[in-house]
């Protein structure tokens, strides 16, 4: 009975500003869910429950782990654990918090996903609306995504806050919340916001790939001409006189731009053969 209180009082309170898990709805592709979403915050209906999505309480029963088991294997210390924060200026933009990582203040998010089809893009895509609309709200500069899959396999992925993500984040939140106040349905924002850059961390094999094998022949072929072609411009720079607006011979030309730098071409036959007066 007093978890069934908790719940009820917790839906009530959500209705009052927009979170994380509302965010990925927001930024979504289905109109459904964005629908109901909204007659959710105009207290039309209630959220849907959740209590027999066994992934769902996976996440719920494991986040405990999840968070013991980073800590362990990052040396970080996770703090303000199921923190509820508001935006100090848009007071209807909310989040609660997994945690916050100790000294650097990155969000920290705690995920249970299925091993198959796994990979770390996908898992990033899936959860970058939260992640970056909990960055906002606390002004956090970065999240650690802690994920454990149902194979037996603990991941961390780190994100950073991207300002033009954040910014159709933001716009698009803010559409969605006129919708609710004024009671005007909403419509799909559809705007494909760009995908942050993980941290490089694969080691990638390009041996079965044709082209890369071309392009690879070409760059050894050419790499030490490249080489004497840089540093030909270098030296020749150095014999061009210092009030020299242009220097021509030997079938190229010189020009010093007005800030100073020089660039180099080179001459027709007719051209080079001509003389300079």
């Amino acid at each position: 009975m007093i978890l069934k209180q908790t719940t009820q009082l917790s839906a009530i309170d959500r209705r009052s500003f927009i979170g994380g898990s509302d965010a990925r709805i927001i930024m979504g592709a289905d109109v459904d869910k964005l629908t109901r979403l909204w007659r959710e915050k105009r207290g039309e209906i209630e959220p849907v429950d959740l209590s027999g999505d066994l992934i769902v309480q996976l996440g719920t029963l494991t986040e405990d782990l999840n968070r013991t088991w980073y800590e362990r294997n990052s040396g970080n210390c996770v703090e303000d654990v199921q923190r509820r924060v508001r935006h100090p200026v848009h007071k209807w933009m909310g989040a609660t918090l997994d945690g916050r990582i100790q000294g650097t203040g990155a969000v920290f998010e705690a995920k249970f996903m299925l091993p198959w089809n796994y990979s770390d893009e996908a898992a990033a895509e899936k959860h970058m609306a939260q992640l970056q609309h909990n960055m906002w709200v606390i002004a956090a500069r970065s999240a650690v995504l802690s994920i454990i899959t149902g194979g037996g396999k603990w991941v961390e992925i780190t994100i950073h806050a991207d300002p033009l993500y954040q910014h159709l984040l933001l716009t698009a939140e803010k559409n969605f919340w006129r919708c609710v106040q004024t009671g005007e349905p909403p419509a799909l924002f559809n705007i494909e916001t760009p995908r942050p850059r993980l941290e490089a961390v694969k080691v990638v094999d390009m041996a079965e790939s044709n082209s890369w094998a071309d392009l690879a022949a070409t760059y050894i072929r050419t790499r030490e001409a490249h080489g004497d072609h840089e540093l030909a411009k270098a030296e020749l720079k150095k014999l061009i006189p210092d009030d020299a607006k242009e220097a021509v011979g030997h079938g190229i030309k010189a020009k010093r731009s007005k800030s100073g730098a020089i660039s180099f071409e080179a001459l027709s036959v007719e051209v080079a053969h001509a003389s300079v007066q």
